[in-house]
């Protein structure tokens, strides 16, 4: 592995933990406990560990939406399904999910048992001190089931490092749509599908960019500058020391095995066509061979 242990790890767990937004299986749980639409079972997933609080709530932890967006899908969501509900109904999708894509052969083998109790170790570890969705995914009760613990310890494993990467943007001054402006500027997502799918609207997205070159960071035509990418690759470099803890504790050998063990299981993943190729966290097959 590369030096970053940190973005080696989620370049492997984040496609294991990205089934919940794609699989067909969630979607149709979603609308079996009559989620309308896919964006309220969006926020109702996601959320739903942190009990039934205000779309605000959840609008300044998952930072990049507009407050639109939530309140479309909130508190509307809990009157039809609690949280509870969701987080329940959420596992038994992840697990029809995961036994379709992977096969019973790999769902119920040893290694990824072994791996389930590799990433647990290491999502019980992380330092959830100022870290919201952290702390209340890994407050969650351990899954009976290995590959449902696999996906609930890399998902408290992604939300922990995603609240460092909000901390680091905050304390940077970067605000939501400067940081979805910037990620687009580095090539990893589309822009326009960036704005839209947050609901932006084109002003506020134009006022981003004009901040941003502002300060160097890009150019007249929207690409990024040679300041704009250090300021970048210094601020994802900040968000992999953020994101250390989980894998000092797992230790060197148990970290090593852990990826091991999950390389099978992110590229069934990222070659199923599941997660789309244009997609928010700019998880591509490019992002994968990255890590070398």
């Amino acid at each position: 592995m590369r030096d970053n242990v940190a973005r080696v790890m989620w370049e492997r767990y984040e496609p294991v933990h990205q089934l919940v937004y794609f699989a067909p299986e969630v979607r149709e749980a979603m609308d079996g406990l009559g989620m309308r639409g896919y964006w309220m079972g969006y926020f109702a997933l996601r959320a739903a560990p942190l009990g039934p609080v205000p779309a605000s709530v959840v609008t300044s932890c998952f930072y990049v939406f507009h407050p639109d967006r939530a309140t479309s899908a909130l508190p509307d969501a809990w009157s039809l399904a609690g949280p509870q509900r969701v987080i329940e109904a959420r596992e038994r999708a992840v697990d029809a999910a995961m036994r379709s894509l992977h096969g019973p052969d790999v769902v119920d083998s040893a290694e990824l048992a072994e791996a389930a109790d590799l990433a647990w170790e290491a999502a019980r570890a992380a330092d959830t001190a100022g870290r919201v969705l952290g702390a209340a995914n890994q407050a969650l009760p351990r899954p009976a089931q290995p590959h449902v613990r696999l996906w609930q310890a890399t998902t408290t494993l992604r939300e922990h490092r995603g609240d460092g990467h909000v901390a680091v943007l905050v304390g940077r001054g970067l605000g939501p749509v400067e940081a979805l402006v910037l990620k687009s500027a580095t090539g990893e997502t589309d822009a326009e599908f960036q704005r839209r799918i947050r609901r932006w609207d084109i002003e506020a997205w134009r006022a981003a960019q004009a901040e941003l070159r502002g300060r160097g960071w890009i150019d007249e035509e929207g690409r990024l500058t040679a300041a704009g990418a250090a300021a970048h690759e210094r601020m994802e470099t900040d968000t992999d020391v953020a994101a250390a803890a989980p894998w000092r504790a797992l230790g060197t050998e148990g970290t090593a095995r852990l990826a091991h063990l999950l390389e099978p299981l992110a590229r069934r993943v990222l070659d199923s066509g599941i997660v789309p190729t244009a997609n928010p966290v700019g998880l591509t097959d490019g992002t994968w061979r990255s890590a070398g």
